[in-house]
């Protein structure tokens, strides 16, 4: 039978006793007139004739938009409510409207007259349909009441047949509304009890979505009382001496996911004991397939007796008789009130025996209930008499963790947000836990296989496969999972949450953008955890001569809201994330890598940053002898990391750049005007006034030069690795940690320990810290800009000292770009530094490349807990994918 509260004037089990740390409610205070109880998911009929006080009604207790009318949808499809030859398109709407609110999980008042039996089994499907509880309130008022109020509505002129059609009709309702289906019917039978009725919403059993825990999430128990001691014991629970229950010192709950008989050989000490904990609100349980077939046995009913149902009846049957006359009712009653499933921390977490499917989290069905108990079934059975399951976590994609149990495995491994927790303790295996929220494990193995297992909880290996295993780790389960990407995770518009900025958009064109580059020119993509975001400039400068000076860098980030910022130096290469895994059982755990792979570094742009495997290689293996040598894998409690660097120098990387766009630019506006300068001189010598021509022309030479200047400045030859270093200056994440919570000196100081460790490969990033309002540290800050500048350097960046800073209107920009005259030549061409090109220049807008960049830095940050946090690769990909698809967002090309 469904969980939730049952049909009004039926028998049924009360609720589950609360735990005595819950105070009691308030008593209600004495209603004029009758209580409707309502879950607050359901599907509420209002059923009476016309002009019997529905609409009044339904306005008076529900919301507006919880209302649902037959009037309002003719007027939507004929702009006249009263029309009835829209009738049928009119309730196609309304069918409509109803059953995308329920799948919404949305309560839905249908203000329509429902006194016809065809109507209302309509309804009660969509209510079937989308798993939510059907409730009926009928207004059986007089007859002549409904017509005389009809006659003073306008366009209610059809007669008072009409009205005496519907109270017949209603008539013979009221004797069948609870057989259709309806799980709690009202009526109210005159003007006072419908003006005195008071609507009082009750939540589903299944919703606990106000309870935090923390918890203990144990599963299947099957009778193994002695593992079950030695497991709570581990949790930290302790037998209180007053009572003998067992409770947690911190206030922990345990979870039973059901299953807690058969088989094992102490099933009424585990019974009596979990009993104990929910009664004083040290646990919660629901139920499992083997303890409801125990009860029905115990009350009676013929079931066969298989899969260790022997072994609790026996036990049952050697307690003494009085004993036995006292367990056995208890015990039924227990299990017959336990709750399907729990939806429990704001609906982050869901328990249930068998699983539960994203569209079934908080409904109320019995197909949701066999659901919970079962599972998926094809009701086939396999070679071993077992019911033949379907892989419903595989296709998980709820946004809550479930936990569950019921089909014995051999290691509860996390899928898709889903573990299973039954680990056939029962079988020889052992008895799992998992702490919430930490997400931890914790089992204690079997003392002895109690029964041999219908089917091995794992095929027996060969002698090559335990030969392979060994020589190569196995994926997580997760991982052999992820091995495939699904084209509907990235494809098509995409909105995407996250910590940072609620909602990030991804236009399906960007999105097809994105899913070209990723298909045909990405890395690996187990190794795609984070994308850097894009950079903003400060605003320019009316400084003679500038485009960007520090200034108006500290104005914004001061006006902001800032008060201490990080100056870093910027360094001229290009930007990778390297991935380093300390050995390849890291890689394989962590990241999925099967060929061993320990690593990997990609460029922005989510490709390959080095064309030799080799020399990605060479350059991972110096990373992790420098990691190695500065003791951090062990300060960090990590065997893997992410970096976010510069790789120098420039042509490392961007060779073919140089060479095919800045270097020609170079070379031929050299050659151009060497021969426009002759030429112009030429002219001198016969006489022309060529004089002024000679000047700009001497003048574009000499931009041309510091042009090629600027670029030769940031490369240099290099042979391999040789002359190639590498400038950290994030560590982005590492086990089960995003440090996005640590500001920039931490992140610096941490990684210059890799520069002093191998300082031919690494290079520390110099910088300064700017208190904002001392006029001194601001001065000296700009002044290390025009030393930078003035020695060939790219500039700096400037960034607020934690790496996430919210103000009034959100994220602040997470950095800052100031770059030098000459370094801008590079990107603005040779002659940038014209009057007429600066003021042009001057005009480029920031609003949007700002809004860009602080989308993708949440994206990021998003994809880097994401990661941290075990989640599925697609949810990762999800927000790296979003930073790939953002980039090719147009921007104002001038910065």
């Amino acid at each position: 039978m469904p969980d939730p509260l049952p049909a009004a004037n039926q028998p049924s089990e009360p609720a589950p006793a609360p735990a005595p740390t819950t105070p009691p409610p308030p008593p209600a205070p004495a209603a004029a007139g009758p209580v409707l109880t309502v879950p607050e998911l359901a599907l509420v009929l209002l059923v009476g004739p016309s002009g019997c006080g529905k609409s009044t009604f339904a306005l008076r207790h529900f919301k507006p938009t919880e209302i649902v009318s037959s009037d309002s949808c003719r007027g939507i499809v004929c702009d006249d409510e009263t029309d009835q030859s829209a009738t049928r398109e009119a309730f196609d709407l309304l069918h409509h409207i109803v059953g995308v609110r329920l799948r919404r999980g949305r309560l839905t008042v249908v203000d329509a007259t429902n006194v016809r039996a065809d109507s209302r089994k309509q309804f009660i499907e969509l209510a079937r349909a989308h798993d939510v509880l059907p409730v009926a309130i009928v207004f059986n008022l007089p007859e002549r009441v409904c017509i005389e109020r009809n006659r003073h509505r306008p366009g209610r002129d059809f007669g008072p047949h009409v009205v005496r059609v519907h109270c017949r009709e209603l008539r013979s309702a009221l004797r069948s509304l609870r057989d259709e289906g309806f799980r709690y019917v009202y009526v109210l039978d005159s003007d006072a009890a419908i003006a005195g009725a008071e609507v009082r919403r009750t939540r589903l059993w299944t919703d606990k979505r106000d309870d935090h825990g923390p918890f203990d999430l144990i599963g299947d128990v099957h009778g193994c009382g002695d593992e079950l001691d030695a497991l709570l014991d581990r949790l930290g629970y302790r037998p209180d001496p007053a009572d003998g229950i067992w409770r947690h010192p911190a206030g922990r709950r345990a979870i039973f996911l059901g299953d807690l008989v058969d088989r094992g050989p102490r099933v009424v000490e585990v019974v009596r004991r979990v009993m104990a904990m929910t009664r004083a609100g040290a646990a919660l349980c629901v139920p499992g397939n083997h303890d409801l077939k125990l009860m029905r046995h115990l009350r009676g009913k013929t079931v066969r007796i298989t899969h260790g149902l022997d072994a609790s009846i026996a036990q049952i049957a050697a307690l003494p008789e009085a004993e036995r006359a006292a367990f056995v009712p208890e015990y039924c009653t227990f299990a017959d009130r336990l709750v399907s499933h729990f939806v429990l921390d704001d609906g982050k977490l869901v328990v249930a025996h068998a699983g539960m499917r994203e569209d079934y989290q908080g409904r109320a069905s019995a197909r949701v209930r066999d659901f919970a108990l079962y599972g998926e079934t094809t009701g086939e059975t396999d070679e071993f008499g077992l019911p033949v399951r379907l892989d419903w976590a595989a296709s998980y994609r709820g946004r809550a963790y479930v936990a569950y149990g019921h089909t014995p495995t051999v290691e509860a491994e996390w899928l898709n947000g889903t573990i299973n927790l039954d680990t056939g303790c029962v079988f020889g295996g052992k008895l799992s836990a998992l702490r919430y929220p930490e997400r931890e494990l914790v089992s204690v193995p079997a003392r002895r296989q109690y029964v041999a297992p219908a089917k091995p909880l794992a095929p027996p290996p060969s002698e090559r496969h335990v030969a392979a295993a060994a020589a190569t780790p196995a994926p997580s389960l997760q991982w052999r999972h992820d091995d495939l990407l699904h084209l509907e995770d990235v494809h098509g518009k995409r909105v995407v949450e996250t910590r940072l900025v609620p909602t990030v958009t991804i236009p399906p064109e960007h999105a097809a953008a994105a899913l070209e580059i990723m298909s045909r020119f990405a890395a690996d993509p187990r190794w795609l955890v984070y994308l850097p975001p894009t950079m903003s400039p400060g605003a320019t400068s009316r400084l003679p001569g500038l485009l960007e000076h520090p200034a108006e860098v500290f104005r914004y980030f001061a006006e902001s809201g800032v008060a201490r910022v990080v100056c870093e130096e910027k360094h001229m290469g290009s930007r990778a994330v390297l991935v380093v895994c300390r050995d390849a059982e890291a890689a394989c755990r962590r990241f999925g890598a099967v060929n061993g792979r320990r690593g990997a570094i990609v460029t922005r742009t989510g490709r390959a940053f080095f064309e030799s495997r080799a020399m990605e290689e060479e350059l991972l293996e110096r990373v992790r002898a420098a990691w190695s040598a500065a003791g951090l894998w062990a300060e960090l409690a990590t065997d893997w990391a992410v970096l976010d660097a510069e790789v120098l120098p420039w042509n490392a990387k961007a060779r073919a750049l140089v060479e095919e766009l800045y270097a020609p630019v170079g070379t031929a506006g050299a050659a151009a005007l060497a021969a426009a300068r002759a030429a112009a001189e030429a002219a001198t010598a016969r006489g022309v006034p060529a004089g002024e021509v000679a000047a700009r022309l001497a003048g574009q030479a000499n931009s041309v030069d510091l042009y090629r200047a600027a670029y030769r400045r940031y490369c240099w030859e290099v042979q391999g690795l040789a002359g190639v270093r590498v400038a950290p200056f994030h560590v982005l994440a590492t086990e089960g940690k995003a440090h996005v919570d640590r500001n920039h000196l931490w992140h610096l100081a941490l990684l210059a320990r890799l520069a002093a460790a191998d300082p031919t490969t690494f290079l520390a990033t110099a910088h300064r810290e700017i208190p904002l309002a001392d006029p001194a540290a601001v001065a000296a800050g700009t002044a290390w800009w025009e030393e930078l500048t003035a020695r060939g350097g790219e500039g700096m960046v400037v960034k607020p000292l934690d790496f996430v800073t919210m103000g009034r209107r959100g994220v602040i920009q997470p950095a800052v770009k100031c770059r030098g005259r000459e370094y801008l030549r590079i990107i603005y061409g040779p002659g940038y530094t014209d009057p007429e090109q600066l003021d042009r220049l001057r005009e480029r807008g920031l609003g949007h490349k700002r809004s860009l960049a602080t989308r993708e830095f949440a994206l990021g940050v998003e994809a880097l807990e994401r990661f941290a946090r075990g989640e599925p690769l697609r949810r990762v990909h999800e927000c790296v994918f979003g930073v790939l698809a953002l980039e090719s967002e147009p921007v104002d090309p001038r910065l």
